[in-house]
Order: structure tokens, then C-alpha cells, then sequence
């Protein structure tokens, strides 16, 4: 045997076992590799190592059952109230009968997705906007009930539909804006009249306590005073002129100023002019 024909024979050899070998596949766990031999469905394999003879069995795909999560966005859909929404959604599902996933769907992500959409602007469209808005968790699982049953005969479960925004024209989301204003104004409003109104409560009950005692009006007025003077850094304070009459310790009434070191010089000279008047009138009727 020469050397061209051990060559030709070793070459032939090193094809065979390459071919062999390709048909060799590693699966990893999560993974299950369906098995058509000769245009025919045989079964899933997998996980670890396993074997597909070469040009008999192929692996059209990879399935893989782990949870799988797919983001879409509906088309521009009116509501039950007529209101325009763009609605962003993400999905969650998995591949639970392998088989049907196989037979059942040419692309079943896609088909998943497809129906996704189309069920979720059905469901948009019985709902109306404030319930979109507020109750997003009912109009999801809505969703993943009309979809679930749909895809049920690909062999898909899904678990979940999220809605994460929904999307409004720039003209209807200043009217919305003008309304929220309109609406906290409003509740600014009320709450101003009320407090109002319990501090006219409160200044009607404080006037009854003044009227019927004296000396906490008069308390009341020197703390205004006191107050007045705090404010600002002027050094020029202006005393009112119709300040409460002060009572003193022995009953007798005091003039405004004399309660604030002032002395009334006129009132004073009055009443000294009149005590001695007296005083003398009274040694004359004596005498």
C-alpha cells in the first residue's frame, strides 16, 4: 500500500468520525431538544449529552422552559369612554407542554405576542379610562385569563400581564392637568373656609371669656403690645389710644399711661387741686 492511498484512506477516516461526532449535543438543564427523524416527530431529549444521527434526525429549535418575559405596546385604542391610549404591557410565560409548544405554533413566542396584543385592545376597549388608570391589576389579569386560553392549545402558560404606562395625547393630558388644578384649588378652598370658620368659633368663645372678666382682656391687650414690639427693628413704638382701663389693687381705675410709667400730669393736678379744696372746706366748717 502506498503512501496515497493510507492518505486518501486516513482523510475518509477523520470525514466518517467528524460526521459521527456532529451528531453529539450537549442540552443544559433548562433546556429540551424535540427530535424529528426523518420528518417525523420522536420526542423530546435532553438535559446533559445526548445523540441525533446525523441526516436522519435534526433539532428544528431549542425549547427552553424557564419564564419568559416579553415587552409589547397596543396601537393607539379608544376606551370604553372614547378616550385614545397607547398602552405599554410586558408578559410573562412559560412553556408547559412541550410537545404542543412543538406541533402546535410555528413561532410560538411570536404567536404569544401577537395574542398578547390583540386581547389586551379588546380588553382596553370594555374598560373605561379612569378604570385603566386606577385599577391596572384588574385590567392585567383580565388579559392574562383572554390570553391564557388562547394560547393553551400551543402549550403556554401565562403567568402574569403587567400594564407599566399608558399613554395619552399632549391635548388630553393638559386638560387633565387643568383638572387636577381645578380640583386642589377646590380642596384649598374648603379647607380655608373651614379653618375660618373654627377660628371665628374659637374668637367668639375667647370674646365671652373677655367679656366676662376684665382682667383677661386687659392682660390680652398689654400681650398684643408686647408682640407689636418684637416685630421689626424699629425703635419708635406707637402705643394705641384705646387701651382697656387698667384696674389697680385697690379697686380705683388708672389711666392708660400711668399703666405704662406714663403719668397723666393734667388728671394728677385735678385731683390734688381737689383733695386740698376739700381738705380746707372741711377746717372752715369746723372752725
Amino acid at each position: 500500500m502506498d503512501y496515497a492511498t493510507l492518505a486518501v484512506e486516513v482523510f475518509i477516516a477523520l470525514i466518517v468520525l467528524a460526521i459521527l461526532l456532529s451528531g453529539v449535543k450537549i442540552v443544559r438543564e433548562w433546556e429540551r431538544m424535540p427530535i424529528l427523524t426523518l420528518g417525523r416527530y420522536r420526542g423530546l431529549k435532553g438535559p446533559g449529552v445526548i445523540y441525533v444521527t446525523p441526516f436522519i434526525s435534526k433539532v428544528p429549535f431549542t425549547i427552553s422552559t424557564r419564564l419568559q418575559t416579553v415587552s409589547f405596546k397596543t396601537e393607539q385604542t379608544l376606551t370604553k369612554d372614547n378616550v385614545p391610549v397607547v398602552v405599554d404591557s410586558v408578559m410573562y410565560f412559560q412553556p408547559v407542554d412541550l410537545q404542543k409548544v412543538v406541533l402546535g405554533a410555528e413561532n410560538f413566542t411570536m404567536a404569544t405576542q401577537l395574542a398578547a396584543q390583540t386581547t389586551l385592545r379588546e380588553v382596553i376597549g370594555q374598560s373605561t379610562f379612569d378604570e385603566l388608570l386606577t385599577e391596572r391589576e384588574k385590567v392585567g389579569a383580565s388579559a392574562r385569563v383572554v390570553i391564557d386560553s388562547k394560547t393553551e392549545a400551543w402549550g403556554i402558560k401565562v403567568t402574569s400581564v403587567e400594564i407599566r404606562d399608558v399613554g395619552i395625547p399632549q391635548s388630553l393630558q393638559d386638560v387633565m392637568s387643568r383638572q387636577a388644578q381645578a380640583e386642589r384649588e377646590r380642596r384649598a378652598r374648603v379647607t380655608l373656609a373651614l379653618a375660618e370658620s373654627e377660628a371665628a368659633k374659637k374668637m367668639v368663645e375667647a370674646a365671652e371669656m373677655y367679656k366676662n372678666n376684665d382682667r383677661a382682656f386687659e392682660l390680652r391687650w398689654m400681650n398684643i403690645i408686647y408682640e407689636l414690639g418684637l416685630q421689626g427693628k424699629n425703635t419708635i413704638f406707637l402705643v394705641p389710644a384705646n387701651i382697656p382701663i387698667a384696674g389697680s389693687t385697690t379697686g380705683q381705675s388708672i389711666s392708660p399711661l400711668g399703666v405704662y410709667g406714663v403719668g397723666d400730669k393734667t388728671k394728677m393736678a385735678k385731683k390734688s387741686d381737689t383733695s386740698t379744696g376739700g381738705q380746707a372746706t372741711g377746717t372752715n366748717d369746723t372752725s
